[in-house]
């Protein structure tokens, strides 16, 4: 690669897929824009586009940053069939954005499909793929998605150092790791001691009871699991009858995108229609910074969003994660496990609320990994051809 310079930027393409994406990935896109000797390319694809997954694309344009492509890939059915059919589209429109755009390297988040493709069509295409999250452990197919992305890539950006570890392990060259925590911890230290701001929760629709921030809340955040595929609906509705049962005021988050979403969308739907005097308000989405002021407000965290266990973590908030979506992931002091039974998450939640806070854990960054990363992009040289030990 040539050398990065104020008179010659290294074109870095951002691809963004999701609202969970973007969460995790806007400091940098911010420092890479101020960076000056790195020039931004963001492409905005899947999810990230669609209205009934929050339109994340009016967030990310809301913070100043115009995609220089989007592009739709989502095959509809939300199934295992037509997620595979998804992630080939993708590699097929990913090859067309980079042959436009000609990026000198491609930057890709965590674990998803979507990424997968990225991944997939930057290497064929002789670009130099760099990758946040990589080495991390998780449950569902997320975790063979995410090392086989590692394997693709030839920068990487891991959040821990168990995790930066495990790519070495993997024979990836430590020259080409470099330990930069979680973008998405960068956006909390600012936040940590604001109050909300008036409004926060009118602002972003929804259905369901009026919050009222002055008092305790919960937040809920629970996705499909893909090798769980047919057992979306019932695991849904223990959740929704659990925390119904408790009977305090709660946010839900609708699920993303991905192989069963319908399963626990109808859960989701036929609750509401059924249980007319629940305390739950229902919302789509809210931009990261939106969402990261709700959480560091809430009394508790429930579901199986990796949030739970990153940036709850850092803001000391209690988190209940149920099922087996982050089965093995790092976590901080923060988390209790429960199984799929209303009965065990009542319980966990039980506990918690009782808890408390918990002590401020910097397991997946210090707030400064946007900065570290662009740095790491402009000064990097990682070679085509990988030289992998095993």
């Amino acid at each position: 690669m040539r050398p990065a310079t104020p008179e010659h930027p290294r074109k870095v393409c951002v691809v963004v897929a999701s609202r969970a994406n973007y969460g995790r990935i806007k400091t940098v896109l911010q420092a890479i824009r101020e960076h000056p000797a790195l020039e931004l390319q963001l492409v905005v694809s899947a999810s990230a586009l669609l209205s009934r997954f929050g339109s994340a694309i009016d967030v990310i344009r809301g913070d100043g940053f115009e995609p220089d492509r989007c592009i739709h890939i989502i095959v509809e059915g939300e199934n295992p069939t037509t997620m595979a059919k998804s992630t080939g589209l993708a590699v097929m429109e990913m090859a067309t954005a980079f042959e436009n755009l000609r990026p000198d390297i491609a930057l890709t988040v965590a674990d998803r499909f979507e990424t997968m493709a990225t991944a997939i069509a930057a290497s064929y295409m002789n670009i130099p793929v760099a990758h946040t999250q990589g080495g991390e452990v998780t449950g569902s197919i997320d975790e063979s998605v995410r090392h086989a992305i590692s394997k693709l890539s030839h920068v990487h950006f891991p959040a821990t150092e168990e995790s930066r570890e495990r790519l070495i392990q993997l024979g990836e060259d430590p020259q080409q790791i470099f330990l930069t925590g979680c973008p998405a911890m960068d956006l909390l230290p600012p936040l940590c001691d604001e109050p909300l701001p008036p409004g926060l929760f009118q602002r972003y629709g929804g259905v369901g009871t009026e919050i009222d921030p002055s008092r305790p809340y919960l937040m809920v955040l629970q996705h499909p699991v893909t090798t769980e595929y047919g057992s979306g609906f019932r695991q849904i509705q223990e959740t929704l009858l659990a925390i119904h049962q408790l009977d305090m005021q709660t946010l839900w988050f609708w699920p993303n995108v991905d192989a069963g979403s319908d399963d626990v969308s109808k859960g989701i739907r036929t609750f509401r229609e059924q249980v007319r005097d629940s305390r739950i308000h229902f919302f789509i989405n809210m931009a990261p910074d939106d969402y990261a002021r709700a959480l560091s407000h809430s009394a508790c965290i429930v579901g199986n969003s990796s949030s739970a266990l990153r940036e709850a973590a850092f803001l000391g908030v209690p988190a209940v994660n149920i099922g087996t979506r982050q089965a093995g992931r790092e976590r901080g002091p923060n988390v209790v496990d429960a199984d799929y039974e209303r009965s065990g998450i009542l319980a966990a939640v039980h506990r918690q609320l009782k808890h408390g806070r918990y002590p401020r854990s910097l397991l997946f960054g210090d707030g400064q990994a946007g900065q570290r990363i662009a740095q790491a992009l402009a000064l990097c040289d990682p070679p085509l051809q990988k030289r992998i030990t095993y």
